[in-house]
């Protein structure tokens, strides 16, 4: 670069969008709109076309009309097949795919002056490759950008606030796994779970424990459903109510809080 020429650098914002509902994006996230030029926008098929309709909404809620661009691209396919030690290796193989079309993206779609956003559901922070893929993306030095992250409303706090309810007790901690390490048991010393990723309603194997479940599926869209009881109790309606939901648009996405009686432990 030649002394004393201004170097301009491509600008990406990272901004969680929430679980779905366009009121609860922040004052930040709105004005982090409506500074972009540019929206990336992963699409995942016909099947889940809801997502992206969601995202749009967003958009237009939020944003005067024109003065910006959508480019949507098709998100590679995860072998969600693999288990075991090729779970990591598959996960890996898919970042690696994104991290490619989000390069292409940003070299190609976004001009040097212009400032790009991924819009991520939830929270970028929480079980979310964004911001690893970015510096996947920084690290093979094809293309320069910055970038800044939004946080946003999960749907772990979506969750809750629904059910009326706190992730802990006093006192007590809280974690959050997935339906996979849930699998491999309870985890210790802790008595509040929330668990996220769960296609196999994990939950079931803990029926007879003293456990209460509060669970949500499509959390702050119109496709709402919130079920909380006892496991042997709300455990099977959760089942009927999945199905139902998961035959009727084709995919689902629930996150769910486990409650322990402390005496169980």
């Amino acid at each position: 670069m030649a002394y004393g020429r201004l170097v301009v650098v491509r600008r990406i914002h990272v901004i969680g969008i929430g679980a779905g509902d366009p009121e609860q994006l922040t004052l930040q996230a709105v004005r982090a709109l409506r500074s972009t030029d540019v929206f990336f926008v992963l699409d995942k098929g016909e099947v889940k076309s809801d997502l992206t309709r969601l995202r749009r909404d967003m958009l237009d809620t939020h944003l005067p009309e024109g003065g910006y661009r959508v480019v949507e691209a098709r998100d590679p396919e995860r072998d969600r097949r693999a288990g075991g030690a090729a779970y990591s290796p598959a996960v890996g193989d898919w970042r690696s795919a994104r991290a490619g079309i989000y390069e292409r993206l940003i070299a190609e779609e976004l001009g040097e002056d212009e400032s790009g956003a991924f819009l991520v559901w939830g929270d970028p922070a929480l079980y979310d490759s964004t911001l690893g893929i970015l510096e996947e993306v920084l690290a093979a030095g094809t293309v320069a950008f910055t970038y800044d992250v939004v946080p946003g409303v999960s749907s772990v706090s979506a969750l809750v606030a629904r059910h009326r309810t706190g992730l802990n007790r006093v006192a007590r901690p809280v974690q959050i796994t997935t339906g996979r390490r849930l699998a491999e048991g309870f985890p210790e010393g802790v008595d509040d779970v929330v668990v996220m990723l769960d296609a196999h309603q994990t939950f079931r194997q803990y029926a007879e424990d003293d456990i209460d479940i509060y669970w949500g599926a499509y959390i702050g869209t119109p496709d709402e459903i919130l079920v909380a009881g006892p496991i042997a109790e709300a455990g099977p309606r959760i089942e009927r109510l999945r199905a139902e939901a998961r035959e009727r648009k084709g995919w689902i996405m629930d996150t769910y809080l486990l409650r322990r009686n402390p005496g169980e432990r």
